[in-house]
């Protein structure tokens, strides 16, 4: 066996590193970025998030004044710093949700619509679609537009919302005086409920129907 000078060897060493040295420098920096990058996002979204959680706490003790109202004008400042801050999150939405209270609480319905609107059209996910949507369709009736509301409530809904969406439906119906239609939406939200959770508003909705028509 031929055994290799120092120089030799290091004619080899550098011969591979010419080769190989930079592909594989150049891969474990970029494994260093990765590990290290993944590391800051999740650093930083868990900022984030603990930054909007206490916007959102400031947010619910305006009303907790002395007069145990909501500073409106607070609301509408802490609301905007979330929306612009933390667009599309649920701490945003659930400003949205908060502030369109109370806008109907100080009367102020196309702002509570609007609210109500944008969280609906964007929702963060299908439980705040369907909770603003349902409040929608409540502000939009109190506007005199039951009708809007009720196409508000067409199409597919989760099991899980179907009795809250069909009773509010049987709702708007009996406000434009559709009594049968109304049942028929009653009786599919009380289908949708156990029977503990049935006995209640509900069936008393559908006795003062039955009564109605007697």
């Amino acid at each position: 066996m031929v055994s290799r000078t120092d120089d030799e060897e290091l004619a080899v060493v550098k011969e591979w590193w010419s080769r190989n040295g930079k592909p594989l420098l150049t891969g474990s920096v970029l494994a260093l970025v990765i590990v290290f990058g993944w590391q800051g996002w999740q650093k930083y979204q868990a900022n984030q998030a603990q930054s909007a959680s206490m916007l959102y706490q400031q947010l619910l003790e305006t009303a907790l004044n002395p007069s145990g109202q909501p500073d409106v004008a607070k609301v509408a400042e802490l609301t905007g710093k979330l929306k612009s801050d933390f667009a599309g999150t649920h701490y945003a939405q659930y400003a949205g949700l908060f502030a369109a209270k109370v806008a109907v609480e100080a009367d102020q319905l196309d702002d509570a619509a609007a609210e109500l609107q944008a969280i609906v059209d964007e929702p963060a996910d299908d439980t705040l679609a369907e909770l603003a949507r349902q409040r929608l369709a409540r502000v939009l009736a109190a506007q005199d537009k039951a009708e809007a509301a009720l196409k508000l409530l067409n199409g597919d809904v989760d099991q899980a919302y179907l009795a809250g969406r069909e009773e509010l439906k049987g709702d708007l119906l009996v406000k434009l005086g559709r009594s049968d239609e109304a049942h028929a939406a009653y009786v599919k939200a009380k289908a949708a409920l156990s029977d503990d959770a049935a006995v209640g508003s509900l069936q008393m909705k559908l006795d003062d129907l039955a009564k109605g028509d007697a």
